[in-house]
């Protein structure tokens, strides 16, 4: 599993002109689900996001977590995410998960995010969505569930 996360001051997702998910101060976070991916991958993801120290303490340095600042997270299905792009010009999505696999492991991830106590909205899975966001930082991270950067 594969998620960009970005702290934000803001972000909404929408189908066409349907507002689907919205938040203020938080995280979003794009998910991609490997075909390799299981409950111990969710798990390592959600426990690595809600616990992230990226929101600014009173010094001005990341030292809080989510819960800390009273933020909360969209989170957002993007296959595309497992896209390789080494060979060639079109990316190759060989290592994505199957649609009902993927859409599996997506709600066990937000649901695993809900546990541990975070407010979840999300997108429309396998939906033609657009997310607007207002970058806080900006700071942006790139989490892979194999460690592989």
């Amino acid at each position: 599993m594969r998620a960009v996360v970005q702290r934000v001051k803001r972000a909404d997702v929408r189908v066409g002109r349907r507002l689907v998910g919205e938040i203020g101060t938080g995280l979003l976070v794009l998910a991609g689900v490997a075909d390799n991916d299981t409950s111990e991958s969710v798990d390592w993801m959600a426990e690595k996001i809600v616990n992230l120290r990226v929101f600014d303490d009173e010094e001005g340095k990341m030292n809080r977590t989510l819960a800390e600042a009273g933020g909360a997270i969209l989170c957002v299905s993007q296959f595309t995410l497992m896209g390789d792009c080494r060979k060639g010009r079109r990316p190759s999505y060989d290592r994505a998960a199957a649609p009902e696999t993927a859409r599996s492991i997506y709600e066990l991830l937000v649901a695993a995010l809900r546990v541990r106590g975070a407010r979840v909205e999300t997108g429309e899975f396998r939906a033609l969505m657009d997310v607007e966001l207002v970058n806080d930082g900006p700071v942006t991270l790139l989490l892979d569930s194999e460690k592989l950067f």
